[in-house]
C-alpha cells in the first residue's frame, strides 16, 4: 500500500517541488550548478523510496536488508528539497539587502516555474488512475479531487488523490506566500531572528498540535515543520554577502557534524521510532542541510561541487521537477501491471521495479521537462546556466 509521509505514524509521502536555483561556487557566486545535482540526486532518492515501499509492504517497519533500509527514509528528500528551495529564491534577495525586485514579479516567475507542469502533471495523473490503475490505497478521484488539486489545496482539503506526491506541491506554493513576509522581517529583525521566531511558533504547533483536533489536522496534512526548513534555506542564503571571515567557516564539516547525532539517533532508534517522530527529526536535520549548501555556495568542498556538477547529474536535475511530478503513477502501473504477482515481494520486486521504473520514470520526466518546464524557464536563468557551464569549461 502507497505510504504517505505527512503522517508521523500513519500516512507519508515525501518530495517538495525543486526550483531554479542561481549561483555558483565563487566569492560571491553567481550561480551555483551544484543545486540541480543536488535536486536531481533527491528526486532520485525519492523514486526509489516509492519503490521500496511498494516492494517492501509493512510500513513502518523496515523489513528491507541493511544495504536497502535507508530507502525507507523518503522523508529526507523532503526536507533537502524545502531547504534549497529557501536558499534558492533567498540568494537573489540577500545580495539586494533582502528585497525582491518586485513582489508582482516574483509572483508571476513562481506561478510560471511550478504551475504549468503542475496542471500537465495533474492531467497525466488523472488519466492513469482513470483509464489503468488509481494510486493504491485511494478511491478513483472525482470531480473534488480535480478542483481541489487544480487549486493546490490538496493538503488543506482532503479528496482521493490521483498523485500522493502533489501535497508538498501545495506546501510549496504557500510558502511562497511566506517568502516576502520573511525578507520582511530579516530586514526588521535580521535573520537569526527571522528563523527563531518560525521555529519556535512551529515548535509551538508541534507540541500542542496533538492535543487540539484542528491544530492536529494542520500538522498532518501540512507539516508546519517545512515552514521551519524553507527559513533556514532562506539564512544559509545570507552566506553569499557575508564577509570573507565568514565565508571561509568550514561548512561542509558544518553540515557533518550537525549530521552525524541526526543520522545515528535514526539507526539506534529504527524506522518505526523515526517514522513516528519526522515533525522534530525534521527540524534536526534541517540545519545540516542548511551548513551543506553554505558550504556549495563557498566552493566547498571541491570533490563534491566537482560531483554534482557532473553532467549527468546536471542533466538529471534540470529535469527534477518534472521527475518528481510524474514519477509517481508510472511506479504504480509498473509495480502493479508488470511486477506484482511475478515478482516475489522484498529484494526480487524491488530489483525488478529499480530496473523497470528507473530508467522509464528518467526518460519519461526529460521529455515531460522539454515540453512542460523548458519553456515556462526565465529565459535570464536559462542564460545564467548557459554561461556558468562555459565558464567552467572554459576554466577547466
Amino acid at each position: 500500500m502507497t505510504v504517505d509521509l505527512r503522517r508521523s505514524a500513519r500516512v507519508r509521502v515525501p518530495q517538495p517541488a525543486p526550483t531554479a536555483a542561481p549561483a555558483a561556487a565563487g566569492s560571491p557566486p553567481q550561480w551555483l550548478t551544484g543545486l540541480d545535482g543536488i535536486r536531481g540526486l533527491a528526486a532520485l532518492f525519492v523514486v526509489v523510496n516509492h519503490v521500496f515501499l511498494r516492494a517492501f509492504p509493512g510500513y513502518p517497519v523496515d523489513r528491507a536488508p541493511f544495504w536497502a533500509a535507508w530507502f525507507i527514509y523518503g522523508r529526507f528528500a523532503v526536507v533537502v528539497f524545502i531547504v534549497l528551495s529557501g536558499f534558492s529564491l533567498a540568494l537573489s534577495p540577500a545580495r539586494r539587502g533582502w528585497r525582491l525586485d518586485s513582489l508582482s514579479r516574483f509572483a508571476y516567475r513562481r506561478v510560471r516555474r511550478i504551475v504549468p507542469a503542475y496542471w500537465a502533471a495533474l492531467v497525466f495523473s488523472l488519466a492513469v488512475a482513470w483509464l489503468i490503475v488509481p494510486p493504491p490505497g485511494q478511491g478513483a478521484p472525482g470531480a473534488k479531487s480535480v478542483v481541489v488539486n487544480g487549486l493546490l489545496a490538496q493538503n488543506l482539503i482532503g479528496a482521493p488523490s490521483p498523485n500522493r506526491a502533489f501535497w508538498s506541491i501545495a506546501v510549496e506554493a504557500q510558502l511562497y506566500i511566506l517568502f516576502p513576509l520573511l525578507l520582511l522581517m530579516i530586514r526588521h529583525r535580521g535573520a537569526k531572528v527571522m528563523v527563531a521566531v518560525v521555529t519556535l511558533v512551529v515548535a509551538a504547533v508541534g507540541i500542542v498540535g496533538p492535543h487540539v483536533s484542528h491544530l492536529d489536522f494542520i500538522v498532518i496534512q501540512s507539516p508546519p515543520d517545512l515552514a521551519a526548513l524553507f527559513a533556514v534555506g532562506i539564512l544559509s542564503a545570507g552566506i553569499v554577502g557575508a564577509g570573507v571571515a565568514r565565508r571561509s567557516w568550514p561548512w561542509a564539516w558544518l553540515a557533518l557534524g550537525a549530521a552525524a547525532p541526526v543520522l545515528a539517533t535514526i539507526w539506534w532508534q529504527g524506522s518505526v521510532w523515526t517514522l513516528d517522530h519526522l515533525f522534530w527529526v525534521d527540524l534536526t536535520f534541517g540545519p545540516a542541510v542548511g551548513c551543506l549548501l553554505a558550504g556549495l555556495a563557498t566552493g566547498q568542498p571541491a570533490w563534491l561541487l566537482r560531483l554534482l556538477d557532473t553532467r549527468p547529474l546536471r542533466t538529471l536535475g534540470w529535469s527534477s521537477y518534472s521527475l518528481y511530478l510524474t514519477h509517481g503513477p508510472i511506479v504504480v502501473v509498473v509495480y502493479e501491471q508488470v511486477v506484482a504477482g511475478r515478482v516475489s515481494p522484498g529484494v526480487p520486486a524491488f530489483l525488478v521495479s529499480l530496473a523497470l521504473a528507473v530508467p522509464l520514470t528518467i526518460a519519461f520526466a526529460r521529455v515531460f521537462a522539454s515540453v512542460f518546464e523548458t519553456p515556462f524557464r526565465s529565459g535570464h536563468s536559462t542564460w545564467l546556466l548557459r554561461q556558468s557551464v562555459r565558464n567552467r569549461g572554459e576554466s577547466a
